[in-house]
C-alpha cells in the first residue's frame, strides 16, 4: 500500500508531464520569436575584418586583387621615394608563390608605440588604420592615405616577414595570417644592413584567393608606369620563378615628358616637333602635364593623384580640358584660324589625336572610395587649370609652328565631327536601317530564345558558313557569314559604312542599332563570337571585326558578350585515335620533341571549310568543350594598334615590326 507521500509525488509528476507536453505543442503551433539583442552584435578585433569582407579592402580575390597586394607594398616605397628618402625599389617573385619588395627609404619605425604597447612595426602590420600618413610632417604626399595597406597585405596572407635596417642593425618579425608570431628580433648585420631601408616577403593565403599566380606582364606595365611618375626612380623586377631568372629594371629621369615619349611609339606619326611639358607647385599642389599629338583618331588621357591612377578622372582631368579647350579657342580667334560663322572647337575636337598624362601631388587628396578611381579636391581643378592654361599660351608664343600643327588638327577633328553629323542625318533621313528584316543569310536561333542563352558566330564565306549551319545547335546558335573583308570602320564615315551590305547585316542582326542610336539592351545575343579561318586572310577580317566593334560598339565589348573561337590548328591521328592541337607548342606536345614519326598523317587546318560539321562542332561549337576567348577593351585596342601598324601609312613602324617578327614566322600562307 502507497504511502501519502509517494502517492503524492506520483501525482505531481504526471501533472509535470501534461504541463511540459502542453508547452511542447504550444511551441510547435507558434513560430520562434527571432531575438536582436546585443548579443547579436559581433566586433571583429584586429585585421578579422579584412579576411571576413577581403573584397572591401581590394576590390576582389580574383587576379585583380591578388595585385593589388603587391601596388599596396610597392606604394609605400614609392611614398619614401615621393617624400625624397629612397631611389630604388626592387621586387623579387620567388617560387611558391612568395613575393619580396625592398626599398632603400629610411625603413619603418621600429621603437615603442605608446597608443598600442607594442613596436611600431608590430603596429603598422597588424592594426588597421595606422601609419605615418594622417598628421605630421612624414609624409607631405602620399597615395596610401587610409592606413590599410600593410596591414591588408599581412591579413590577406598565409605569411609574411618584414625586416627593417636602421643603422646596420636588422629588425625581424614574422606573421600568420595578420597576427605576429614572434616579438620583433634585433641582430647586427651588417650585410643586410648596409643601407637603410625595409623589405616586406610575403605569401597569398590561398584560403583567401581562387588563383595564385602572378601576372608579370601586368607587373612590368604597372612598375613602369610608376618610375615614369616618379623621377629617378629605379624601380626593378627579378622574376626568379623559372630556373632562369629574368631582371626588368626601369628609371626615368624626364618624368612624364619620358611617357609621352613611350606611348606615342606607335603607327601614328607624332605631328608636332617638340611636346608640351609643364612641372610647377602652384598654392602646395605639384602639377605636371606632358600633352602630344599624332595624326590618329584616337584619344589617350591618363590621370594620376599621388601616383595613383586615377582612371575615372576628377577634378584635375576637369580642369586641364577646360585649359585645353580655352587656350586653343582662344589662340585660334587671335590668329584668324576660324572663318565666319564657325563655331568654337569643342572638347572632343581639341583632344582628337592627343596624348594628354596628368599627374597632381597633394597633400590631402579625396578619393571617391577606396579604389580611389576619381579625385575630388576643388583645389586640384584651380591649380592645373592655372598652370597649363599660362603654359599652354606660353608654348604657343615660342612654338608657332606647333601651334599651327596642333590648330589644323583640331579644325580638322571639327570639320569630320560635322561631316559625321550631317552623315547621321543622311542615315537617318534615307532610313538605311529602317524597316530592314533580319538577313537572309543568317540562319537565326529557334524564336523566343533569350538573349542571354543566345549566341552568333560571325564566319567568313559560304564554305564555313555552310558547315557551321550543319554543326550548330538550332535551338540557341546563331550563324551569320559575311563574304569578302569589311570596311575599315576607322577610315570611312558612318554613312559609307553602313552602305555596306554586311556591316548592315551584322547591325541589324545584333539589334541594337549604331552611333547615337546603339542601346545594348536591345542586343539579341550574349555571345558574339567571332570565328575565322586561322590564315591570314582570316586574322585581317578579325582585325576588321575588332576594330569596328571598338570604334561602333564598345559597350558590347564592356559587357563581355564579344568572343573570339579559338579552333584547332592541327588533325592529329594514329591509327583510329584522334587528338586536336590548337597551337604548335600543344603538337609538340602530343607528336613529342622527335618529330611527327610516332604521329600518324598530321592535318593543318587553314580554314573551318575543311572541317566537316562533327569536328566543327566538337572542336569549336560545342558549349562543353570548346575553347573561345573573351574579348576586353584592351584586345580591341591593340588590335586597333597592331592594324594601324601593319596597314597605315606610315613605313617605320610597319618595318619595325617585320624586322623584330621576322625569324619566329611559321606556316607562312602564300
Amino acid at each position: 500500500m502507497l504511502t501519502v507521500s509517494v502517492l503524492s509525488f506520483i501525482m505531481t509528476k504526471k501533472k509535470d508531464e501534461k504541463i511540459v507536453k502542453k508547452t511542447v505543442q504550444k511551441a510547435k503551433s507558434e513560430p520562434k520569436k527571432v531575438t536582436y539583442t546585443a548579443k547579436d552584435i559581433y566586433v571583429l578585433e584586429g585585421l578579422a575584418p579584412v579576411r571576413k569582407r577581403p573584397g572591401m579592402y581590394i576590390g576582389s580575390t580574383g587576379p585583380s586583387g591578388l595585385h593589388h597586394l603587391v601596388w599596396e607594398i610597392v606604394d609605400n616605397s614609392i611614398d619614401e621615394a615621393m617624400a625624397g628618402f629612397a631611389k630604388n625599389v626592387e621586387v623579387r617573385l620567388l617560387k611558391n608563390n612568395t613575393v619580396s619588395v625592398r626599398d632603400d627609404g629610411r625603413g619603418i619605425p621600429v621603437d615603442f608605440h605608446k597608443q598600442t604597447k607594442k613596436s611600431a612595426l608590430e603596429t603598422v602590420m597588424t592594426t588597421l588604420h595606422a601609419g605615418g600618413k594622417f598628421g605630421g610632417e612624414s609624409y607631405k604626399v602620399s597615395g596610401g592615405l587610409h592606413g590599410v595597406g600593410l596591414s591588408v597585405v599581412n591579413a590577406l596572407s598565409e605569411t609574411a616577414l618584414a625586416e627593417v635596417c636602421h643603422d646596420g642593425v636588422l629588425y625581424t618579425q614574422e606573421y600568420k595570417k595578420g597576427k605576429a608570431v614572434s616579438k620583433v628580433k634585433k641582430t647586427r648585420d651588417n650585410a643586410m644592413c648596409k643601407i637603410d631601408g625595409t623589405r616586406i616577403t610575403f605569401v597569398p593565403d590561398s584560403e583567401i584567393f581562387s588563383e595564385i599566380k602572378f601576372d608579370r606582364k601586368k607587373i612590368l606595365d604597372h612598375f613602369r608606369e610608376q618610375a615614369y611618375l616618379t623621377k629617378g626612380l629605379r624601380i626593378t623586377l627579378i622574376d626568379e620563378r623559372q630556373e632562369k631568372p629574368s631582371y626588368y629594371s626601369y628609371r626615368f629621369d624626364g618624368g612624364l615628358l619620358s611617357f609621352a615619349d613611350y606611348l606615342n611609339d606607335d603607327g601614328d606619326k607624332v605631328i608636332i616637333s617638340s611636346n608640351f611639358y609643364v612641372h610647377k607647385e602652384y598654392e602646395g599642389l605639384d602639377v605636371e602635364v606632358a600633352v602630344s599629338y599624332n595624326s590618329g583618331n584616337e584619344t589617350v588621357e591618363l590621370s594620376f593623384a599621388n601616383n595613383i591612377n586615377t582612371i575615372d578622372g576628377g577634378m584635375h582631368v576637369t580642369g586641364f580640358r577646360s585649359a585645353l579647350t580655352r587656350a586653343l579657342n582662344d589662340y585660334a580667334k587671335s590668329n584668324n584660324y576660324f572663318k565666319k560663322g564657325t563655331e568654337n572647337l569643342t572638347g572632343d575636337d581639341v583632344r582628337e589625336g592627343m596624348i594628354a598624362l596628368i599627374s597632381v601631388k597633394l597633400k590631402d587628396p579625396q578619393f571617391e572610395g577606396q579604389t580611389k578611381a576619381r579625385l575630388g579636391n576643388t583645389e586640384a581643378r584651380s591649380a592645373v587649370e592655372a598652370v597649363v592654361g599660362q603654359a599652354l599660351r606660353d608654348f604657343f608664343e615660342m612654338n608657332p609652328s606647333n601651334a599651327r600643327s596642333i590648330i589644323d588638327k583640331t579644325l580638322l577633328a571639327a570639320r569630320a565631327r560635322l561631316a559625321a553629323k550631317a552623315a547621321r542625318e543622311t542615315v537617318l533621313r534615307k532610313g538605311v536601317l529602317d524597316g530592314l528584316t533580319l538577313p537572309g543569310k543568317l540562319a537565326d536561333c529557334q524564336s523566343g530564345t533569350k538573349a542571354e542563352d543566345a549566341e552568333i558566330f560571325i564566319v567568313e564565306g559560304d564554305s564555313a558558313g555552310g558547315s557551321a549551319k550543319q554543326a550548330r545547335d538550332r535551338r540557341t546558335q546563331a550563324i551569320l557569314p559575311l563574304r569578302g573583308k569589311i570596311l575599315n570602320a576607322e577610315k570611312v564615315r558612318l554613312d559609307r559604312l553602313l552602305a555596306n551590305k554586311e556591316v548592315a547585316s551584322l547591325v541589324v542582326a545584333m539589334g541594337t542599332a549604331i552611333a547615337d542610336d546603339f542601346d545594348v539592351s536591345k542586343i539579341r545575343y550574349h555571345k558574339i563570337i567571332i570565328m575565322t579561318d586561322a590564315d591570314i586572310d582570316g586574322a585581317h577580317i578579325r582585325t576588321l571585326l575588332l576594330t569596328l566593334f571598338f570604334r561602333y560598339f564598345p559597350k558590347i565589348i564592356e559587357s563581355g558578350y564579344l568572343y573570339v573561337a579559338e579552333p584547332p590548328l592541327y588533325r592529329i591521328q594514329k591509327g583510329k585515335k584522334v587528338t586536336y592541337a590548337y597551337n604548335d607548342e600543344e603538337k609538340a606536345r602530343i607528336t613529342g620533341e622527335g618529330g611527327n614519326e610516332n604521329a600518324g598523317n598530321i592535318q593543318r587546318y587553314k580554314g573551318l571549310g575543311e572541317m566537316n560539321p562533327s569536328q566543327l562542332w566538337e572542336t569549336t561549337m560545342d558549349p562543353e568543350k570548346r575553347s573561345m576567348r573573351r574579348i576586353t577593351i584592351e584586345d580591341a585596342r591593340e588590335a586597333d594598334r597592331m592594324f594601324d601598324i601593319l596597314m597605315g601609312g606610315e613605313v617605320g613602324p610597319r618595318k619595325r615590326f617585320i624586322q623584330i617578327h621576322a625569324a619566329s614566322v611559321k606556316n607562312l600562307d602564300i
